[in-house]
Formats: C-alpha cells, sequence, structure tokens
C-alpha cells in the first residue's frame, strides 16, 4: 500500500494530466458530430488494421494445414481419375462390368517430405509415411511434377527413398511418342539434370523431346513425366546417344509427393522370381 501511495504522490501530475486528456476526449467526442464521426472512423481503421495482420498470421500459420488437405484432395481425385482410366480400359477390352476400386492397378498415397539431400552422390528423401499407411519398400514416388524416385526402406511411421538424383538410381524412360526405351541415370554433378543411357545412335531424337516413364517395370505407370532432352552428344565411335535431360522436378522445392502403389506388384515380382529361377 506505501508503495502504491508512493507511486501516485510521484506521478500524480502525469496521471492527473492523462486523466484530463481522456475527459477532454470522451467530451469532444460525445458533444461534436464532427469529432464523433472522425474518433469512431479512426478507430474502426486501426481495428481494421489490427484484424487484417491477426488474419494474415493466422492464415500463414494455417497454410501448412491447408496445404495438407489440398495434397490428399489431390491425391484423392488421382485414384478417382485412375479408376475411372481402368474402368474405360476395361469396358475397350470387353472385361466384367462390375470393375471396381480395388480392382485398378495403381493408387496413390500422399506423403509430406520431411528431410533431403540434393548435393551428395547418395541423395535421399525422408518421407511421414511407412508401413501402417501402406507404403512398401519398391513403390514409386510422383508428385506434380513427375517423377520424385523410388522407396528404398520403410518404417512403421516414416519411409526413406532414393530419387532420381542419386547414382544407384535406375529409372526405365522411354521418348515420347516412342518404343524406344532406355534409363534414367545419374552422373552425381548438377541435381537438375540426369543422363538418357542406351538409346541406340540410329533412332532419331531433338532437343526439346519428352521424355517419360516406360511403364515396363512394376514401379511406375507409363508417361509418367521425367524431364525434356537438354542436349544429344554423340560421336562418331559411339553406338549410343550421349543423352542429358532436364529433369521436370525440383529437388530442391519438395513439399508434397504420392507414393505409387501398384497393387499387382508382388503378383507381378513372384511371377518374374518364379520364371528366373
Amino acid at each position: 500500500m506505501k508503495s502504491l501511495l508512493q507511486f501516485l504522490s510521484k506521478y500524480s501530475i502525469l496521471l492527473m494530466f492523462i486523466a484530463l486528456e481522456v475527459l477532454s476526449l470522451i467530451l469532444v467526442t460525445t458533444q461534436n458530430q464532427y469529432q464523433r464521426s472522425a474518433f469512431f472512423s479512426s478507430a474502426n481503421s486501426i481495428s481494421g488494421w489490427t484484424y487484417s495482420i491477426y488474419s494474415n498470421i493466422s492464415s500463414y500459420i494455417g497454410l501448412k494445414k491447408e496445404n495438407q488437405v489440398l495434397q490428399e484432395e489431390n491425391t484423392l481425385l488421382k485414384n478417382q481419375l485412375t479408376m475411372l482410366e481402368n474402368q474405360n480400359e476395361a469396358l475397350r477390352e470387353g472385361l466384367a462390368a462390375d470393375y471396381t476400386y480395388a480392382d485398378h492397378d495403381y493408387n496413390f498415397i500422399s506423403a509430406r517430405v520431411i528431410n533431403a539431400s540434393v548435393n551428395k552422390n547418395h541423395n535421399y528423401l525422408t518421407l511421414n509415411k511407412g508401413k501402417r499407411d501402406g507404403v512398401r519398400v519398391n513403390m514409386g514416388v510422383v508428385n506434380s511434377d513427375g517423377v520424385v524416385g523410388i522407396v528404398c526402406s520403410v518404417g512403421e511411421r516414416f519411409s526413406t527413398v532414393i530419387p532420381a538424383i542419386n547414382t544407384d538410381a535406375a529409372i526405365s524412360c522411354k521418348v515420347k511418342n516412342s518404343n524406344n526405351m532406355g534409363f534414367l541415370k545419374w552422373d552425381g554433378r548438377d541435381y537438375r539434370y540426369c543422363q538418357l543411357k542406351d538409346m541406340a545412335k540410329h533412332i532419331e531424337l531433338n532437343v526439346g523431346d519428352t521424355v517419360l516413364t516406360s511403364g515396363v517395370s512394376s514401379i511406375f505407370p507409363s508417361n509418367i513425366m521425367v524431364g525434356t532432352i537438354k542436349e544429344i552428344n554423340t560421336a562418331e565411335s559411339d553406338a549410343y546417344h550421349q543423352i542429358v535431360v532436364t529433369l521436370s522436378t525440383n529437388y530442391n522445392q519438395l513439399g508434397y509427393v504420392n507414393i505409387v502403389s501398384n497393387n499387382t506388384q508382388i503378383e507381378q515380382l513372384a511371377q518374374e522370381h518364379e520364371y528366373m529361377d
């Protein structure tokens, strides 16, 4: 109590000044129409500005959740589109009319990249989905731009991916509108480019041609975007083209991806292993 009295005594003049200013402001705004209007207009502007800042901050904080919702919706649409495409294919081939969602070959699992590297020979990605989400080894990974990589190990809640920019990765590819196939390899240099191997020299190629997945493996569907041909350098003594491909996926800006689940993969691999044995 003594401290409060000392404070009031010390700042009594200042407190009196503030009280009089507040009283004056109240009298002016209540007794004069123009001043009252101007005061409330200013108050509304300040209030609006404050709410605007709060709204922007709230929107920014909620952006991560919105992105996740959008990614999940996008994945659902991909699954529905795949189902419709396979239903149409089944009808064209005269298969059973009761073709269901469970019958189509591929569906997609949305995931978020939570760790990544781009400056090593053996780059990797870590995703926030694992066994409990249906992820298995040798599943393909794509995003809205195209091919990302292949799942190489899986835990209960997380999985690790070998991206195309890993010197151990090899992805079967083809040039658009061509049945000629090769495979994508990375030389460990620039994460923006890979090399397309095993394309024979007699095959006619052009800079700017589109490179797609071939669909001959059990990992990726056909016609997933890989990139475009940037350079073709072939010496007389070479039996194959030396091709540089600009990758469609920007590995420096990966956020959300889709894991490709091939529902017939296990059966296909078992059949291939049986034949090889």
